[in-house]
Formats: C-alpha cells, structure tokens, sequence
C-alpha cells in the first residue's frame, strides 16, 4: 500500500490549518510583553546578510527540535516547559511552518510562525539589528 501523494503547497496548508499564524506587529508585541519567545531558524549566511531581531534566540533549523524539547537532554534553559509560546521565524514563513508543525509533536502546543517570516518583519519596520 503506497502513501498518498501530497504536493509542499497542500501540505503547508494542512499543517497551517491546526494553528494560528501571528503577523509580524503581534509577534513584536508578545516577545516585547514576555509573552512568547522569537526563535530564528534562518541559516547563517541569511543572518549575515540581513540582520538579526533583537532579543531572538537563534536557532539552526537542524537543531530546533533537540533545543526546544523541554525534556531533552540538549535543551536551551529557555525551554521550560510545554507551555512556552514560541513564535518561529525564517526569511519568507514557510519553513517555519514545517518547524511549527514538528514542534507540536513535542508537545510544544503554543508553537506558532511568523506571517512572511523575516522579510515581512523588515518590512514592518520592526527592529533590527546588523549580524556581528
């Protein structure tokens, strides 16, 4: 018996179906008000390039998962527990999406993206820093 066949396109929009996104302004405000923690997936040379969000924990994409899990022994002090809200980012929102959806299967209930992901934050107006 072969697997139904799903094209990236359907499968973002199943994935994003089970949660609710956040607009670059409400994320700012969360992180602001203590509310959520920013996690920046995007790779390095992204990084470089653009800038950073200040006060986001960056993240490499390959590691988020052993990061955030609360009972995983590679765990950042930031990832307390199941409840954290975090709102992942990378540069356009659609690989956060994918990472949204594998920080669920934790357990990481709260776990959401960033709309249009750091491009979209830059467009906004919101801060940002130079990459050192």
């Amino acid at each position: 018996m072969s697997t139904p066949r799903v094209g990236i396109d359907e499968l973002l929009e199943r994935v994003r179906a089970g949660y609710e996104r956040v607009a670059p302004r409400e994320a700012y405000e969360a992180a602001r008000a203590g509310e959520a923690l920013l996690v920046d997936i995007r790779y390095a040379a992204l990084r470089e390039r653009d800038g950073l969000i200040p006060g986001a924990l960056v993240v490499e994409r390959n590691e988020l998962e052993w990061r955030l899990d609360p009972q995983g022994s590679h765990r950042l002090p930031e990832a307390t527990d199941h409840d954290l809200r975090v709102v992942v980012l990378c540069n356009e929102g659609y690989a956060s999406s994918l990472a949204t959806e594998s920080l669920h299967r934790l357990g990481l209930h709260r776990a959401t993206d960033l709309i249009g992901g750091f491009q979209a934050w830059r467009a906004a107006g919101l801060p940002v820093t130079v990459a050192v």
